[in-house]
């Protein structure tokens, strides 16, 4: 498996040990197995974010811009800040027990994967998979570069609201359709109205389209407009792309800015006017009273240029969709630009033919049609980006200095300068020495070289030895269509470049969210770094983090309250192995997963209660115990084949989950068998037993294997205690033991099987329901220290049977003297209380002399009131929104039940109250 390449700019959060816990869990099962495993670590460089990051510190530390410096300097920058601070992440996986091959560390800036970055834009070039073109892009002002399709996201806007947005002096209003008049020419009175929520476009308007079957307008058709700001003669034109039963049904056409009127102006050779510039200003040609405003300045003046000239026709609120940059926070634009794209038209219907036919699998199975959306409606893919952090695009201009206008720039792609150098002499049939080549300054995006990171990080395009050897498996996050987007890039170019998938299998989890169910956002100051929860960590502490960070002071403000009401008292440490194990259990294929920090901590007292079972069991073997063979080991009691019947479950229910990549099952199978079949039942039935003199020798031997293959089932999970304690078992005679018990064997639930008896395991589940009837008289009556004697009665013969060979266990475990079986039809002994515990088993537990009525009698009238008054409050309550009625019911039906259980316990102590005059001692 290769890691899902974090960005570099900063740390890991919980969504990432999510994926590394995961990760691990199966790399360590996979080892304890005997596979060979290679897990790869790496980083992404993430070009925007990590230049974001560094031009930010430059400004802060040293008042100094980027452009200030050259970019030869400005890298340098960037390269000490990533030796500064890039180590964090691996710090951070390395808290986690992440079991990564640490010596195949890659970066995407990497000599190694710099070199498949060009190699696979050569080949695609030369495939005809790869073209530079002057077409629309995303284009983020804030940033000054393009941007891709999954880094726009779209806010949905109800009516206005105001934004405030990057470079914007003041707020701005979206949600609002202005409609715009626009004049027949020839025809004083006549106009025709459009509406736009973006006004600031009007000085690229160079049509306006109506459907050609839409009556209001067939008088027009063919007939001239004049521009509303220009007064510039523009053609009505009909296209049936055109909703006639949206506003007006009259639509100004932009082709410069909105993809959709590209489309529209193309099919009518119109010509786009490109308004806006890349830093978000007006350009030129917007003439001399906008030319350099900012864009939604520049809408405020139109408007106002609007309203003198009467062609305002008015302004309503209007739900909408905005486009926003992920990374900046800025509207995005869009602007025509050359740029480099990649064909992913047939290279996408391979990665959608790859899940359809099985080769490569989704898991589960319903992102299928996510995968398969997305792959049908994909575009050309923008690889260009305007950054200086990143691989540069190994492409060059051909300067000549007669080129004749209006020709188009030659271009060459090439490994290096000198090969592209090649290619420009035979493409213009002019010597390469006289030629003079421009390297483009652009970088590709950070997607490109992630998209390639199985590969570059197993040595190709220079080794493929490696890929022949391991078929890697990949892990993602889904809580966007962000990884779902990186996955199929990797799927679309590792399948072209190479030949083959890669990987055979992709695992989906969920997306990690607060306890209230919101998205990790640092902004709302619930993002938790691993290691505070690992560690602990003060709320100041916590809240110095916020200060350090790049929140502005408003977002700061928000996120240190949210700290402050979320973790009023920091985050108490809970430990490596109950955070992995946290995580596990909520599974990879469930929704969304909200974790909370006590549930992190239930985990911890878990591993306390492993910790002190072992300390039991090491002190029960003793120092010179011998642990006999597994396979030699027979059990002695019914109990002892009980417990060993429940490991080898444990073992096939954890098998089976590993092998479904469904780690909430092992997680439940092991949180079951540790905590309630070997410490609450088995270490407590076996007490007694092991202070008997002589001390039998199985329950020893038993209690080792418990400890020795409970311990590895758990070591994949919990790896740093499951170590601790193996380590201190006494080793298995015969074979030299395993170093650590990460290079153990792994139980297997064949090598088990012959423990494993389901009927048993039923039987015993009548004992402790037994057991906790008796529990429950014994809570009913308040017997804390009395030990009182036991007699269970069937109506049926044979089921007598059943508690026969546990009513030393059952006695121990329900806190009672003597457990003894009344005889089918036997008279009920007088004085004991009695309980059903089916319809055929009663169950009676003495209690002459062991209870003193007139103290008990106003103990229970005190608790029954206290459960009156609560179920006559719930009968009373209206049922608050969202409760559910069952749930409802159940408490009423509780508290009805354990009101008739102290009517009945205090009749019978009315009854006892002439036949015990005094309680006995215990």
């Amino acid at each position: 498996m290769c890691i899902p390449p974090p960005n570099v700019t900063g740390s890991l959060h919980i969504g990432h040990a999510l994926t590394v816990a995961i990760q691990d869990a199966l790399v360590r099962w996979h080892r304890m197995r005997g596979d060979q495993v290679l897990w790869v670590p790496g980083s992404d460089h993430a070009g925007i974010a990590t230049q974001a990051v560094v031009e930010k510190q430059l400004w802060k530390e040293r008042r100094v811009r980027r452009h200030e410096l050259s970019r030869e300097e400005f890298l340098r920058e960037v390269w000490k800040w990533k030796d500064e601070k890039g180590g964090e992440i691996c710090e951070q996986l390395r808290a986690l027990g992440a079991s990564l091959d640490w010596d195949r560390e890659c970066f995407t800036m990497d000599p190694g994967s710099s070199a498949a970055v060009t190699e696979a834009f050569v080949r695609l070039h030369k495939a005809g998979l790869l073209y530079r073109n002057r077409q629309l892009v995303n284009w983020s002002c804030a940033l000054r570069s393009a941007i891709s399709d999954i880094e726009v996201e779209s806010r949905p806007l109800p009516g206005r609201t105001e934004l405030r947005l990057p470079g914007c002096p003041t707020p701005v209003s979206f949600g609002l359709l202005v409609s715009v008049a626009f004049p027949v020419d020839g025809e004083p009175d006549a106009e025709v109205v459009v509406g736009t929520t973006r006004p600031e476009t009007l000085p690229g308007d160079v049509a306006v389209a109506v459907h050609p079957d839409d009556s209001r307008y067939t008088h027009l058709h063919g007939r001239q407009l004049r521009h509303p700001l220009t007064g510039q003669l523009l053609p009505l034109i009909t296209d049936s792309a055109v909703q006639p039963h949206v506003g007006t049904g009259a639509v100004k056409v932009t082709p410069a800015h909105s993809p959709a009127d590209a489309e529209l102006g193309a099919r009518h050779g119109l010509s786009p006017l490109s308004v806006i510039a890349e830093d978000g200003t007006m350009t030129s040609l917007c003439g001399d009273w906008l030319q350099g405003l900012h864009r939604f300045v520049a809408r405020g003046k139109i408007m106002s240029a609007l309203r003198e000239r009467g062609l305002f026709r008015g302004l309503q609120d209007h739900p909408m969709v905005l486009p926003i940059c992920s990374r900046s926070g800025d509207v995005v634009e869009y602007l025509l630009k050359s740029q480099w794209f990649v064909r992913c038209r047939e290279m996408g219907d391979r990665a959608a033919q790859a899940v359809e036919s099985g080769a490569l699998e989704l898991s589960p199975s319903f992102h299928q049609k996510n995968w398969q959306h997305w792959f049908s409606h994909i575009g050309d893919w923008c690889v260009s980006r305007q950054l200086w952090w990143g691989h540069r695009i190994p492409a060059y201009l051909v300067v000549e200095e007669h080129a004749e206008d209006g020709r188009k720039d030659c271009w060459v792609v090439g490994r290096t300068e000198a090969e592209a150098r090649e290619v420009a002499a035979e493409l213009t049939g002019r010597p390469g020495a006289e030629l003079t080549l421009a390297s483009d300054p652009d970088v590709l995006d950070t997607w490109f070289s992630s998209a390639l990171f199985p590969f570059s990080a197993l040595g190709w395009p220079q080794e493929t030895q490696d890929l022949a050897r391991f078929y890697p498996l990949s892990l993602l996050e889904t809580g966007s269509d962000l990884l779902l987007f990186w996955v199929g890039r990797m799927v679309m170019l590792g399948t072209q470049l190479t030949g083959q998938l890669p990987f055979s299998k992709v695992l989906l989890h969920s997306m990690v969210r607060d306890r209230q169910g919101r998205k990790m956002s640092k902004s709302l100051g619930n993002v938790l770094d691993p290691r505070d929860i690992i560690s602990g960590v003060e709320l100041q502490v916590l809240q110095e983090k916020l200060e350090d960070g790049n929140l502005d002071p408003a977002e700061l403000v928000i996120a240190a309250a949210a700290q402050r009401k979320d973790f009023p008292h920091g985050i108490p440490e809970c430990g490596t192995d109950a955070l992995r194990f946290t995580l596990c259990s909520h599974g990879a294929l469930g929704g969304d997963l909200h974790l909370s920090v006590s549930e992190v901590l239930s985990s911890r007292h878990f591993c306390n209660k492993i910790w002190n079972a072992l300390r039991f069991i090491l002190n029960a073997l003793g120092e010179k115990f011998v642990p006999q063979p597994a396979e030699e080991l027979s059990p002695s009691s019914p109990v002892d084949a009980w417990i060993l019947s429940c490991l080898a479950r444990t073992a096939r229910e954890c098998e089976r989950g590993f092998l479904t990549q469904e780690l909430s099952l092992v997680t439940h199978a092991l949180h079951h068998f540790w905590l309630h079949n070997l410490c609450d039942v088995y270490l407590e039935a076996v007490k007694p037993v092991l202070l008997h003199s002589p001390r039998p020798p199985g329950p020893p031997q038993v209690l080792f294997s418990c400890a020795d293959v409970g311990l590895r089932l758990l070591a994949p999970l919990m790896p740093f205690l499951a170590e601790e304690l193996w380590q201190r078992l006494p080793p298995r005679p015969g074979a030299p033991p395993a170093p650590s018990i990460s290079v153990a064997p792994y139980p297997s639930a064949r090598s088990l099987e012959h423990w494993h008896q389901p009927q048993l395991e039923q039987r015993f589940s009548r004992v402790q329901e037994a057991v906790q009837a008796l529990r429950a008289l014994r809570a009913t009556y308040q017997l804390t220290k009395a030990r009182p004697r036991v007699l269970l009665q069937s109506s049926e013969p044979g089921e007598q049977g059943l508690f026969e060979a546990f009513l030393e266990p059952l006695g121990t475990l329900g806190y009672c003297g003597a457990v003894g079986l009344l005889p089918p039809g036997a008279a009920a002994p007088s004085g004991w209380a009695q309980a059903p515990l089916s319809d055929t088993i009663q169950v009676y537990m003495e209690l002459q002399g062991l209870v003193d009525p007139q103290t008990h009698l106003p103990l229970l009238a005190a608790r029954r009131h206290k459960l009156q008054k609560q179920l006559d409050g719930l009968r009373a309550r209206t049922p608050s929104e969202g409760e559910a009625e069952t749930q409802r019911q159940q408490r009423l039906s509780s508290l009805q039940l354990e009101l008739s259980k102290l009517d009945k316990a205090a009749s019978h102590l009315r009854q006892l109250m002439d036949a015990s005059p005094s309680p006995r001692e215990p």
